[in-house]
């Protein structure tokens, strides 16, 4: 009896896999309606198992019936929720080894790139690099875009008269997630000069995520560059490569 009850190594492996799976998903969803919707579905099952244990034929009868409804609406009313959350799926923390090598350093060529246009052309920018803390409630507040990261699009983003040129542009992994985006200000108003919206909002996001942040003041074609609450202003191109190495390859 005993040694039935002992689990082996593989139903272990199992039910740490099957533990993982609902762990990751659960956090690709949270804060959006389908977590919600999830939450219902988790209770008519239960309340399904429990009338059929107790017996009580005609709950079990109508919670069956509910239960086959509410499946069907959760993938017809959150399809774009469960995609988005699917299309994350590989570019989350531990699965990022999956992605090619060389994709950081794809990523700040590009970032770099387009930054170094945007000062040049004296457009304001704001591009927010997300780490390890996710940035879903600030990213579901601009449009989203969900399209590899490139010199050309970031550009065309800050470039008015684009709607999204006023927002961030938030990437996560290889990916432009969102634009249009508003962030938290940071309070502080004054750092060699007073700073503007777009300066706060870069600032602020660095201070209360790992996030960072690299903005382009439109007034002075200055590149910022804003991490652990921390902001260096008028940095060059070279210096901003660098910054970011330092922050997404080497995590400092």
């Amino acid at each position: 009896m005993l040694s039935i009850l002992k689990p082996s190594a593989r139903d272990i492996i199992d039910i740490l896999i099957v533990a993982a799976i609902i762990f990751y998903f659960l956090k690709f969803l949270k804060g959006t309606r389908a977590l919600r919707m999830l939450f219902a579905l988790f209770f008519i099952f239960m309340l399904y198992f429990f009338a059929r244990w107790l017996n009580f034929k005609t709950l079990t009868l109508i919670v069956d019936s509910l239960k086959a409804i509410w499946v069907v609406a959760f993938v017809i009313l959150f399809q774009p929720e469960i995609r988005n959350a699917l299309s994350r799926f590989g570019r989350f923390g531990p699965l990022r080894f999956l992605l090619k090598p060389g994709n950081e350093a794809y990523v700040i060529d590009e970032v770099v790139e387009a930054t170094a246009t945007l000062k040049e052309r004296r457009l304001g920018g704001l591009i927010v690099l997300e780490r390890q803390m996710g940035l879903r409630e600030f990213i579901e507040t601009g449009t989203r875009i969900e399209a590899l990261v490139s010199a050309p699009l970031i550009i065309s983003i800050f470039t008015p008269p684009s709607p999204l040129h006023d927002g961030a542009c938030i990437i996560t992994g290889d990916h432009i997630v969102s634009a249009g985006c508003t962030l938290p200000l940071s309070e502080t108003t004054y750092v060699d000069g007073f700073l503007g919206m777009r300066h706060r909002a870069g600032l602020g996001i660095a201070t209360i995520t790992d996030a960072v942040a690299i903005i382009v003041s439109e007034t002075t074609g200055k590149i910022s560059f804003a991490n652990r609450g921390k902001l260096m202003i008028d940095l060059t191109p070279s210096q901003i490569k660098f910054n970011l190495t330092q922050a997404i390859v080497k995590g400092e």
